[in-house]
C-alpha cells in the first residue's frame, strides 16, 4: 500500500478519523453518531437514570482522584465513552467489583466487556476421593 492513503499520524489514537482531543470536546450526540449501532441506540432513547448519574459522576472527578477512589458501579452495559478515558471504574463482576482503567482503545465497547463474569475451569487430576472410574487418567 502505498502512504497516500493513510490518514492520521503513526501512534497517534483515532476513533473513525478523530483524535481523542476531537472526541473528547464532542457533545453527546454527536459522539453517539460515531458509535457502532447498539450503543448509539442506547444514547438516542436516552440514558437512564443510573447511567446520568454515573455519567456525571465522571464528569466531576478527574484521573488522579479515581486512581486512588474508583468510581464503583453495576452498569456493565454503559458505552464507554471518550470522557471516560483516563478514568478508572470498579465494574462489578457478579462477586465482586474490579478495576477496569479506560483506555481511548475501549471506546465504542460496554464497561462490562473489560470484566468477565465466569472463569475458565481446569480439570486437575483425580484426587483421593475418586471412584474407581474416575481414577485413571486417559494417556491420550
Amino acid at each position: 500500500m502505498s502512504q497516500e492513503y493513510r490518514t492520521g499520524r503513526e501512534g497517534e489514537f483515532t476513533y473513525r478519523g478523530h483524535t481523542l482531543e476531537e472526541l473528547q470536546d464532542l457533545e453527546l450526540d454527536e459522539v453517539a453518531e460515531l458509535l457502532p449501532a447498539r450503543k448509539r441506540r442506547s444514547i438516542k432513547r436516552g440514558l437512564s437514570v443510573e447511567k446520568q448519574k454515573l455519567l456525571e459522576e465522571a464528569r466531576e472527578k478527574g484521573e488522579e482522584e479515581t486512581a486512588n477512589a474508583p468510581i464503583r458501579t453495576h452498569l456493565r452495559d454503559m458505552p464507554v465513552l471518550p470522557e471516560f478515558v483516563g478514568l478508572t471504574f470498579e465494574v462489578y463482576n457478579g462477586q465482586s467489583f474490579e478495576r477496569v482503567r479506560v483506555e481511548p482503545e475501549m471506546i465504542g465497547h460496554y464497561l462490562g466487556e473489560f470484566q468477565l463474569t465466569r472463569t475458565s475451569v481446569e480439570h486437575g487430576q483425580a484426587g483421593i476421593g475418586a471412584t474407581r472410574s474416575s481414577k485413571f487418567v486417559p494417556l491420550k
